[in-house]
């Protein structure tokens, strides 16, 4: 299936670049315009502006996921500071909150979710947010920090009462492959519900690979697997979803630019 225009909003690269290089060209030839390649620590941050400077396509989220957030220092945010101000740099994040597997003690997660939230501010950029069984504390930093750029809930898991509450802070909603599993009744109800203008694709790549791929290594070029999926749950064409989901991603994060034929 081939669509034009998609962006992946949300892939993460193995510490294999001549690998990701590969996957981004793939997904090029199935049509995305661009891919956001997301950092979970620091090691993986300094891949991903590595990636983006080598490929026009991609563009770099720099931050520390709630999972490492024990290892965070004031030396790690100067670092993290440093690279966040690099061009190749669209976002801030993966950060938020984790609670259900908890690799990181909730205190240090906050601590280190709340000052992504304050560097992102400083620098004016948007955010992406990690939120697992944390859906009230994680609006509760967001409220009270601010994200006057923007933000987008990664991989939403919530059902449509919490997806209205993160639409009405101004955030946007980020639609994975799970929206393509027989259990996700709920997420299959947000999407149905949602203002079509705050929905993102994503692969978070190389986890979750939609149906029928599932239980292999995803990468971008499935993300239009997920596009069809929505347009089938809204009754609309795969087409609609990805034009419209691509200038939601040119309004968040500034990027792609337009092309012709747009």
């Amino acid at each position: 299936m081939r669509l034009s225009p998609l962006v992946d909003t949300h892939a993460h690269a193995s510490r294999n670049p001549a690998s990701v290089l590969r996957e981004l060209e793939r997904a090029f030839a199935a049509g995305l315009a661009g891919v956001v390649i997301v950092g979970i620590d620091l090691a993986s941050s300094r891949i991903a502006v590595d990636l983006a400077g080598r490929e026009p396509r991609a563009r770099a989220a720099v931050g520390v996921h709630p999972h490492n957030a024990s290892r965070w220092t004031p030396q790690v945010e100067r670092d993290l500071r440093a690279l966040a101000q690099r061009p190749e740099v669209v976002a801030v994040g993966e950060c938020g909150l984790d609670y259900y597997r908890n690799l990181s003690p909730p205190v240090d997660q906050e601590r280190a979710f709340r000052a992504q939230v304050e560097l992102a501010q400083e620098l004016g950029k948007p955010l992406i947010v990690h939120d697992r069984d944390a859906h009230r504390e994680v609006l509760e930093v967001l409220s009270a920090n601010g994200c006057a750029s923007g933000c987008v809930l990664h991989c939403f898991s919530g059902d449509r009462v919490h997806a209205q509450r993160c639409i009405e802070h101004g955030s946007y909603l980020g639609i994975a492959g799970t929206i393509t599993y027989p259990r996700s009744l709920a997420l299959r109800d947000v999407v149905r519900w949602a203002p079509l203008n705050r929905l993102l694709l994503e692969t978070d790549c190389p986890y979750l690979s939609p149906e029928p791929l599932r239980g292999r290594p995803n990468e971008p070029a499935n993300l239009p697997l997920i596009a069809a999926a929505v347009g089938r749950i809204r009754a609309i064409e795969p087409e609609e979803v990805a034009r419209a989901t691509t200038v939601n991603a040119r309004a968040l994060f500034g990027w792609p630019p337009r092309s012709e034929g747009d």
